[in-house]
């Protein structure tokens, strides 16, 4: 559960309702169900418990002052209800007062939601009982013959009630195109690396604001004060590149996030997703991320920096953002939003016309197997524990390498400062720096350290201590001189026996190649590289074996001119493996991966995406609102993921008379994905 602190301003009392609070019997609640499907609905509560008075005045009514009395039903106050959490509601009077729970035991009104303006509601014999919550004790009446103890209410359907803000899509007209086609094969694209909880990672502190919360885009999309100025201030500046000094102001108006370089605010809401669902997104492959050392970095966080313990955090997360979506339409099951474990649900739940959410993992210190100075801190036996878990949490794909070198293989570099930075990173991890030597061929990315100067230019600015070695790097193409070790070894034929995904993606040359022997040797279909962070020839591999390719949507430097990049990618990938073997393509957002968004094209002013458009779908849209603000690609980029139907869109028109194609692979993609998936699950050794 994930309540929100209560606001100060919710003290303020603008409605006092003829309601006192009295704790829940424990024979009443087992005879309750919850309720489960009152999102939206506008009611009168008539109070329905043994003990009411004669006759109809026995409706909650305002009151102007004291407990207030029962009224009748020209005189009840229509209460709208809001779910936050399946079974669990904000109500709000026909004024936006947010009804919440007092320290004085009294029902009241206040301007923001908080713990004590959540509401637990089930339905019992004698009507619904609503119960705080926060603290368990049920709302009932102090007029008439009302037993506390028994409060119940019929909810009585009503006009006039308030209707509180929240984000639309945008779309104007449905899809013209099936989410299935006549054969059976879906129809539409896949994003392949996405980290839309990933604020439950790096601590639960280094990200500011939520893919929902229970009050609302309000609370969800609000500014941090840490952010404004302070550490997440820092960290993105450094990270991203945006003004240390630039404000954070989030909802209402949106003035200075989410933005294509506001690396550290919340870029995937809920319904930014469900508006790509809208346009074409069958598969959303979920990343769960982590990484102890910048976790260990930031001054705060509410979880431990062990990188399994984010991970479970960002599981929890989002299986209860699964919940959220279900409680918005109407029960559980019933959300557009749905969590797959295998590639048979993927098929139903496109067969219902709903976004299959696929999970993997992503991080440098799987199961806790770093290597310090070449030793493993872990063992075949924590290899087969860590696996037992993550499937039964629903993962089906894994990266076993990231950032760093680990017990498992030596990883790609990040290149220029990125890479200085990342290396400082792989010492705190492993104890020890990259290593590297001159290759030709599939290489790893160059290193900016190739001279002393530099090196001991780095040693200054990082604040290393006195005496520390800092590596001089060849000039030219290098590659990480660590492989595959036999504990990596280890862990692929396990994955494969289990029919699992393996992202080669962040793997050193050297490391992805001998892990691409095995699954070669095997006849293994199972490997994905879905976000561009692979030596191309090993992506060519990836889809010469049967597996997925996926290309980043890249950002380019020059002022956000991102289209000929992703567009370049494509193409070149496409040329390495050969267009009749590489047939079907995804895209890899990397949305809250610490990873900068498609900016606007530098000709957008000359040849702009009209509004509304027609989605590869047939699905047509407007402009997407939040609050007072109005997203437009021509102008944003990718600042929020709803965005990513206009991109899709718009990448589609600029490719030119390359257009059909891409749109043809693109909306192949999930099947392909899901096939591939289909086929490790079905091999045997």
């Amino acid at each position: 559960m994930r309540i929100r602190t209560q606001g100060a301003a919710a003290l303020a009392i603008t409605t006092l309702l003829a309601l006192v609070i009295a704790p829940l019997s424990a024979g009443a609640a087992g005879t309750e169900t919850s309720a489960v499907d009152l999102d939206g609905g506008c009611y009168q509560l008539r109070v329905t418990t043994t003990g009411t008075t004669a006759g109809s005045a026995n409706y909650i009514q305002k009151a102007s002052v004291g407990y207030g009395t029962r009224g009748t039903s020209d005189t009840a106050e229509p209460i709208s209800f809001e779910a936050t959490q399946l079974g669990r509601y904000r109500l709000y009077d026909t004024t936006g007062g947010i009804l919440y729970l007092s320290t004085l035991s009294y029902v009241w009104a206040g301007t923001s939601y908080g713990d004590r303006a959540d509401w637990t509601i089930a339905l019992g014999p004698a009507g619904y009982r609503m119960r705080s919550t926060l603290t368990g004790q049920l709302i009932g009446s102090v007029s008439g013959q009302l037993t506390t103890s028994d409060a119940s209410f019929t909810l009585v359907p009503a006009a006039g009630c308030y209707q509180p803000y929240e984000a639309g899509t945008g779309l104007v007209s449905a899809a013209t195109a099936p989410a299935v086609n006549n054969d059976g094969t879906l129809n539409g694209f896949i994003d392949a690396h996405a980290h839309p909880v990933a604020k439950a990672g790096f601590g639960g502190e280094l990200m500011c604001g939520d893919p929902f919360a229970e009050g609302g885009i309000q609370v969800a999309l609000a500014g941090c004060p840490s952010h404004a100025a302070g550490a997440g201030a820092l960290f993105e500046a450094v990270i991203g590149g945006t003004d240390l000094f630039g404000g954070d102001d989030g909802w209402p108006t949106f003035t200075d996030w989410p933005t294509t370089t506001s690396m550290l605010h919340e870029q995937s809401y809920y319904v930014g997703i469900q508006r790509a669902w809208q346009s074409g997104l069958r598969v959303f492959n979920t990343l769960l991320v982590a990484n102890r050392v910048i976790c260990e970095l930031y001054p705060t966080r509410v979880t431990s920096c062990d990188e399994m313990e984010q991970i479970r955090a960002q599981a929890a997360l989002l299986y209860e953002m699964q919940d959220y979506i279900d409680a918005q339409n109407g029960g559980p099951g019933k959300g557009w939003f749905r969590i797959a474990t295998t590639p048979e649900q993927v098929r139903t739940i496109a067969a219902q016309g709903k976004l299959a959410v696929t999970i993997g993992v992503e991080n440098s210190e799987l199961f806790g197997c770093r290597e310090i100075n070449g030793v493993a801190q872990c063992d075949e036996a924590d290899i087969d524990t860590g696996l037992d878990e993550l499937q039964a949490i629903g993962v089906s794909g894994i990266y076993p390498v990231h950032k760093f070198d680990n017990a498992f293989g030596g990883t790609r570099f990040d290149s220029g400062t990125t890479g200085a930075a990342v290396n400082v990173g792989n010492l705190l991890s492993t104890g020890h720096w990259w290593t590297a030597t001159s290759c030709d061929g599939p290489s790893d990315n160059e290193q900016p350290i190739t001279s002393d100067a530099i090196a001991a230019l780095l040693t200054s600015v990082t604040g290393l201590p006195p005496g520390t070695v800092v590596p001089v790097y060849p000039t030219g193409k290098i590659c990480n001189t660590r492989g595959l070790t036999t504990l990596g070894a280890y862990l692929i034929n396990r994955m494969m026996d289990r029919g699992m995904i393996i992202h080669i993606d962040h793997m050193g040359v050297k490391t992805a190649g001998a892990v691409l022997d095995m699954a070669e040797k095997a006849g293994y279909n199972g490997l994905a590289a879905v976000h561009s962070w692979s030596d191309r020839s090993m992506t060519a591999r990836v889809a010469k074996d049967g597996g997925f390719v996926a290309g980043y949507a890249y950002s380019a430097s020059d002022a956000g001119n991102d289209l000929p990049d992703f567009l370049s990618e494509w193409r070149a990938n496409r040329a390495a493996a050969d267009p009749s073997v590489l047939t079907t393509y995804g895209l890899g957002s990397d949305v809250n991966g610490l990873a900068e968004q498609p900016g606007a094209r530098l000709d957008a002013g000359t040849k702009p995406l009209a509004y509304p458009f027609t989605a590869p779908n047939g699905a047509v849209f407007g402009k997407q609102v939040f609050g007072q603000r109005t997203w437009d690609l021509n102008t944003d980029g990718v600042a929020q993921y709803g965005l990513y139907a206009d991109w899709i869109t718009d990448v589609l028109r600029y490719a030119g008379s390359d257009g059909a194609e891409l749109k043809r692979e693109f909306m192949s993609g999930a099947e392909a994905y899901v096939r591939m998936w289909e086929k490790s699950i079905a091999w045997q050794r």
